[in-house]
């Protein structure tokens, strides 16, 4: 039983070549399309689109190096084989330096033929499997990176959780310290116990109120939105927004704000929630029970370094 073959287009001016090699390829299990001109030829294969092709060299008008130009111009995958006749060697050696698969000449013995088909086909098998294995490791490089992403993000979320629980657990340990001061008070009778006291739960309180506000906002989806701005603008509102809490806290907040700075595009809302975030860790840092009295001064300073 004949195997069915991929679709050949076989170009040839003369009607009896053109019958004798359709019979051998039908034969050979090809569907065989025939072309007598280039110009029919690339009717043809544009409609048709084999992948292999079975072209004389020497035709009137546009020749056979000249359609062989056209098909690889428009598909380099295409296979094609070059009929010459024995004074067309040089045809014949350009033809290959043009990326034509190979060529037999006249007249055309059919086990040569039959071999450059095979070698034509082993060209396109070898093609396709690799094409396979390019695109299978793609994507098995696709599916270890998104494995990868995932693990890296459980990674940071279990060390966010981690830095949660540490913060959590110093509030906690903050407001268990403000109650028992503020029961000594109580026991005792003294103010200065109930004020000491006090002060500390308010200030847990306040830590416990910013933590909510923060793991909210983290949980939005922010939307960034780039526009020309003073790159001491967000920095300077920041600064205000925290003058408040730090004079609160005896705590000397100072800005240094470069005034050489042009406009650059910048989300001026990130930038200040970031600066923000740092003034508000500085300050709980300067506030806390580890922090020395010679600790309790805040910077912040624009500069023009590519930027700010």
């Amino acid at each position: 039983m004949t195997r069915q073959r991929a679709s050949i287009l076989l170009v040839d001016d003369e009607p009896g070549i053109r019958t004798v090699l359709g019979i051998f390829l039908t034969d050979l299990g090809y569907t065989v399309l025939t072309a007598e001109s280039a110009a029919q030829a690339m009717t043809l294969f544009r409609s048709q689109r084999p992948s292999l092709v079975l072209t004389d060299i020497r035709m009137p008008g546009k020749d056979g190096i000249a359609l062989l130009r056209e098909i690889k111009a428009e598909n380099p995958e295409t296979e094609v084989i070059m009929i010459t006749g024995h004074g067309d060697m040089d045809l014949a050696i350009q033809s290959l330096h043009l990326e034509a698969a190979d060529f037999v000449t006249k007249p055309i013995r059919n086990e040569v033929l039959e071999i450059a088909l095979r070698r034509a086909e082993e060209r396109i098998a070898m093609r396709r499997l690799l094409k396979d294995y390019t695109e299978n490791l793609e994507r098995l490089v696709a599916e270890k990176t998104r494995k990868l992403v995932t693990a890296e993000r459980m990674s940071a979320i279990g060390e966010t959780v981690a830095g949660l629980s540490h913060t959590i657990k110093n509030i906690a340990g903050g407001l268990k310290g403000g109650a028992f001061v503020l029961e000594k008070g109580l026991t005792l009778d003294n103010k200065d116990y109930l004020s000491q006291g006090w002060d500390m739960v308010k200030r847990n309180v306040e830590k416990i109120t910013n933590l909510s506000m923060a793991l909210l906002n983290y949980s939005k989806t922010t939307e960034i939105t780039f526009h020309d701005c003073d790159p001491n603008e967000p920095a300077r509102e920041a600064v205000r927004l925290m003058a408040p809490r730090a004079d609160a806290g005896g705590i000397a907040l100072r800005a240094d704000f470069d005034p050489t700075l042009r406009p650059v595009c910048l989300d001026a809302e990130g930038i200040q929630q970031c600066l923000l975030n740092l003034l508000e860790n500085a300050l709980d840092a300067c506030t806390s029970e580890d922090a020395s009295d010679t600790v309790k001064t805040v910077c912040m300073k624009t500069a023009s370094a590519d930027g700010w």
